[in-house]
């Protein structure tokens, strides 16, 4: 493969693609099958992967710690999750309908727990009294396994605006918080471009 970024010939590097695999980012993201290469490219935000029949096959989206076996590289997300959403986001900006479920947490997992890191301001934890610190430990009864597990239990309520009954441990104390979701976008404030 290719990785191919802004900057002229010398932004252009080989890479190889070591892991399919999903992905769970602390910022209520998940991807199902994003695609990891190693080494990592210093420009990899937009960059483009690069089959060896020329053809574009992922863009870049981080680097991250643990591409394969504990080696730094970068996550690239398949660029066929395009065409299904090309038409909304050529004419919305967005993709068009309900959005998912969106909570304001920056969650991590660490030893084996869901770690909340950081509250958006204003956001539905942040309404419902949730606070760095406390841990996650599941949704409305059900434990959840890890990063991934807790955003599919979220996601499968409903769409924005569904009720999601968080279990959290506070000072080893179990608490539960009723979160009124929003649309992600909706919290966003954009600035104009007019």
């Amino acid at each position: 493969m290719l990785v191919a970024s802004f900057g002229g010939p010398e932004m252009v590097a080989p890479a190889f693609v070591v892991a399919k695999r999903e992905f769970a980012g602390s910022w209520e993201y998940l991807l199902e099958e994003a695609i990891f290469t190693v080494p990592p490219h210093p420009v990899w935000s937009g960059a483009a992967l690069i089959n060896r029949e020329g053809k574009l096959v992922g863009v870049g989206s981080l680097m991250v710690g643990d591409a394969a076996g504990g080696s730094p590289g970068n996550m690239f997300v398949p660029i066929d999750r395009l065409p299904p959403i090309m038409a909304d986001l050529l004419s919305e900006g967005r993709v068009v309908g309900p959005g998912r479920p969106w909570l304001g947490l920056t969650t991590e997992e660490s030893g084996g727990k869901l770690l909340i890191g950081r509250v958006a301001p204003g956001g539905p934890a942040a309404k419902a009294g949730l606070q760095k610190g406390d841990v996650i430990l599941g949704v409305g009864g059900r434990a959840a396994s890890g990063l991934a597990d807790f955003y599919r239990q979220v996601w499968a309520l409903g769409a924005a605006g569904a009720v999601v009954r968080l279990d959290v441990l506070r000072m080893n104390e179990k608490r539960r918080f009723d979160l009124k979701s929003i649309d992600r976008m909706d919290h966003l404030k954009f600035k104009s471009t007019f």
